[in-house]
């Protein structure tokens, strides 16, 4: 049935709860005829008229147009801002929960922008809780929906993301390109610079790092333009990335600066999270700061990770730069123990930072001599990066394997990782 189908029903059906005919709603505004045409679906009444009939039927303007009643879509409302602020909170169980159950409400199949909001939601909190592939699935099914223009780039951005986190590059890079490729795609705005930003780590985890260049000045240029906080932050913290991994130090270290200023000044809290251990990853990786002040600043940081909605591929970050910055001030235990919890984060392989975990805990076994189990964790990464296909990321870290083997004395171990970075460079 069409929306003007279930209007006129609504009405023809409170008419006749109310005991009146169509002559008796009408008059003296309206002719009968004009009624009948609306109860059978054959005129769309405007809201002036719509208003009218529902002050004269007594009912509510809301179930007239929606089905629901005023109280009901109150309780859906606020149902829906409970579950947001759950989210919001870090409580992401709560808010899968809440999100779920108010999808199971028959009155919202009515309300489709209120429908379209909580399965969103549902997304956002199945992502925050590591079940990437479920969250795809929802936003999968979302996409063929009719949405608007910036529900559609919302969802864009989380399914970009949600594939880059999968480790799936190829899929992520199409979800990007298909909404900022073109001579139809709109002007510049803070939600297409943050989808350009999660494209920009597509390809830069895909190795793509002239493309990624190039990328992030078009980006920057935008974000200049636009100058909003939320367009600058994201263009600035992925500008950061691109260059410290092009060797751009000084650049990467201006850029995470800038991001994280205006993060601190206008920003949610769960980015505001995200961007402290991303600058002190930058600061650590570039040498811009000691280790022992890098690893103060990261530990402060699991407080606040714990009061947000992180996701636990964010949490895994979190835990792994801190066992770096432990590794590097020589405190091996913690080391061993943030790295090991980073791990148990991520899904089951095929994703880098297991790798990075894996070969972390390597040299920690073997800077405290217990080589064999050094060697172990090293091995352990090849179930780590064989399911991910070659590119220059991953020829990176089959070398950062190989060196590890090599030092723990695993020499036909190294050999082997040296081939695979050769055959994932296309040598």
């Amino acid at each position: 049935m069409t929306t003007s189908d279930l209007v006129g029903l609504r009405i023809k059906t409170v008419r006749r709860q109310r005991g009146l005919s169509q002559a008796q709603l009408a008059h003296p505004e309206l002719s009968d005829s004009y009624v009948s045409l609306i109860e059978s679906g054959k005129r769309t009444p405007t809201p002036a008229v719509l208003e009218l009939l529902a002050n004269k039927l007594d009912c509510s303007l809301s179930y007239l147009i929606n089905g629901v009643t005023a109280e009901q879509m109150e309780d859906i409302e606020l149902a829906l801002g409970y579950a947001r602020l759950a989210l919001e909170n870090g409580e992401v169980a709560e808010a899968r929960t809440r999100f779920a159950e108010l999808l199971g409400n028959s009155n919202l199949a009515g309300l489709t922008a209120l429908r379209q909001d909580a399965e969103f939601g549902l997304a956002l909190a199945t992502e925050a809780g590591g079940d990437l592939d479920q969250a795809i699935s929802i936003m999968l099914k979302l996409r063929e929906e009719e949405l608007s223009p910036e529900r559609a780039i919302e969802v864009a951005v989380a399914l970009c993301r949600a594939y880059r986190e999968s480790e799936r590059l190829s899929e992520a890079v199409e979800v990007g390109e298909q909404l900022l490729s073109g001579n139809a795609r709109q002007p510049w705005n803070d939600l297409l610079v943050e989808l350009a930003a999660t494209l920009l780590m597509a390809y830069y985890e895909r190795g793509d790092m002239l493309r990624a260049r190039q990328f992030a000045a078009e980006l920057l240029n935008a974000a200049d333009t636009l100058g909003t906080p939320r367009s600058i932050v994201a263009a600035n913290w992925n500008a950061s990335l691109v260059a410290r991994a092009t060797g751009h130090n000084d650049e990467a270290v201006t850029f995470i600066e800038r991001a994280l200023a205006v993060q601190l000044e206008h920003g949610q809290p769960r980015n505001t999270a995200r961007m402290r251990v991303q600058s002190a990853r930058t600061r650590l990786r570039t040498g811009a700061q000691d280790p022992a002040s890098v690893r103060n600043v990261l530990r402060a940081a699991i407080t606040e990770f714990e009061q947000t909605s992180t996701s636990t591929i964010d949490q895994a970050v979190l835990y792994l730069e801190l066992a770096c910055a432990e590794y590097m001030t020589h405190d091996l235990d913690s080391a061993a123990e943030h790295a090991v919890a980073s791990r148990n984060l991520l899904p089951e392989y095929g994703h880098v930072m297991g790798a990075e975990a894996n070969l972390l805990l390597g040299r920690i076994y073997g800077e405290v001599g217990r080589s064999q189990e050094g060697r172990e964790h090293a091995a352990a990464v090849e179930s780590w990066l064989s399911p991910l296909p070659d590119s220059r990321r991953s020829a990176s870290h089959w070398y950062a394997t190989a060196e590890t083997m090599e030092q723990l004395g695993d020499a036909d171990g190294a050999v082997d990782a040296y081939q695979r970075a050769l055959a994932c460079a296309g040598l």
